[in-house]
């Protein structure tokens, strides 16, 4: 019987020894191809950490390897740092969560310079030139403070009350404030008048959410007020939504015509095209134009020039003809990704080439007025 059982035992252990192995060999493989097709940042990475010479912060290391892949495409794809994006995003959407101030540093003093009809901070009696002294517990006065971060102390969540301390020029005495954040609007008309009897002007300074609204509104005053011919003025607007400066194109044209088109290798063509009936489809339009003027202000420019229905004028415009689709990143940074390249109703693409470099690039509009001898 104890025979028996050492040779069942025997046969086990001649079975399951080459099965080990087998089993071994296959994870060491496994491994050594996990290893090989290892992403080379990563591995860069991994070595960096276990083997330089001094402590490394990681984040750094991420956000300038991500930069450095990023250099090598077109200019307007970027990186934005988790800290950066809210205030990218404030910009667009047309408002944000803060006090209603605005305010300069004067020999690391922050004055109040302006203070919003209506806001926060004006139902709670600030003036201008009030000086910030601190918010919340933060003394922000004499410690050569940023403005970005004194906008990152006074922004918030609406309906969140900050404590604010302002001094009053020519009285010691400081005052405590509780300010209750609320939404402050950023426009995008600086301004709407009437030049004369029958020329309305409008100025817009980007693209945002609002935007459109902000400009129905303003022309429907301005036709009320006798508007027969438009003058709108686009000098230095950078751009933004795409669909602000299609609504807009679409006041202008009719007969179901083609505002602009989209297309890329990873994106199918997209259309934009008017519909119905726009509120100045007749009467003389004027668009002005200059070196600032970029991508969706090149947009409603160029479908204007294309199909005649107004005049272009001033400087040539900045040239940026790609569209850009911003993702959310895990560690809430983002990526502004070109996605595709828009083209006029007669198929022009404005993109300036960037051959040369993004500083090339970005600089190129300043030597138009300074060419190299």
């Amino acid at each position: 019987m104890s025979d028996f059982r050492r040779n069942r035992s025997g046969i086990w252990v001649a079975f399951f020894f080459p099965l080990v192995l087998v089993v071994g060999m296959f994870i060491g493989f496994n491994l050594r191809n996990t290893l090989r097709n290892k992403p080379k940042l990563d591995e860069v990475l991994d070595l960096i950490n276990d083997r330089y010479v001094d402590t490394v912060n990681n984040n750094v290391l991420y956000t300038n390897a991500v930069s450095g892949i990023l250099k090598s495409l077109d200019p307007h794809t970027i990186y934005i740092p988790a800290d950066d994006v809210q205030g990218v995003n404030d910009e667009l959407e047309g408002g944000f969560s803060g006090i209603g101030v605005e305010f300069a540093i004067v020999r690391d003093t922050i004055e109040v310079t302006s203070v919003i009809d209506n806001g926060p901070a004006a139902h709670a009696g600030v003036d201008i030139g009030d000086q910030v002294i601190k918010v919340g517990d933060s003394i922000v006065a004499g410690i050569s403070i940023t403005s970005e971060r004194i906008i990152h102390l006074l922004k918030g969540q609406q309906g969140s009350i900050v404590n604010v301390t302002f001094k009053r020029p020519g009285n010691n005495v400081l005052a405590l404030k509780a300010i209750t954040r609320d939404i402050i609007p950023v426009y995008s008309v600086d301004a709407s008048i009437m030049l004369d009897g029958i020329t309305g002007f409008i100025k817009i300074n980007r693209f945002s959410a609002t935007t459109y609204d902000e400009f129905s509104k303003a022309l429907k005053q301005l036709k009320q007020q006798g508007a027969k011919q438009l003058i709108l003025d686009l000098r230095d607007n950078p751009g933004g939504y795409l669909e602000a400066a299609t609504m807009m194109a679409d006041d202008f044209l009719d007969d179901n015509k083609l505002i602009v088109y989209t297309k890329g290798v990873h994106s199918a063509k997209t259309e934009y095209k008017a519909s119905g009936a726009g509120a100045f489809e007749s009467g003389r339009l004027a668009i002005l134009i200059d070196e600032g003027s970029a991508s969706a202000s090149e947009i409603l420019a160029g479908a204007v020039q294309d199909w005649d229905r107004g005049v272009v004028i001033g400087r040539r415009s900045f040239g940026k003809g790609l569209v850009q689709k911003q993702y959310d990143l895990r560690d809430g940074s983002a990526l502004r990704l070109t996605v595709a390249k828009y083209y006029t109703p007669s198929g022009r693409s404005i993109q300036r080439s960037f051959a040369n470099g993004k500083d090339a690039y970005m600089e190129d509009y300043e030597h138009r007025f300074c060419p190299a001898n």
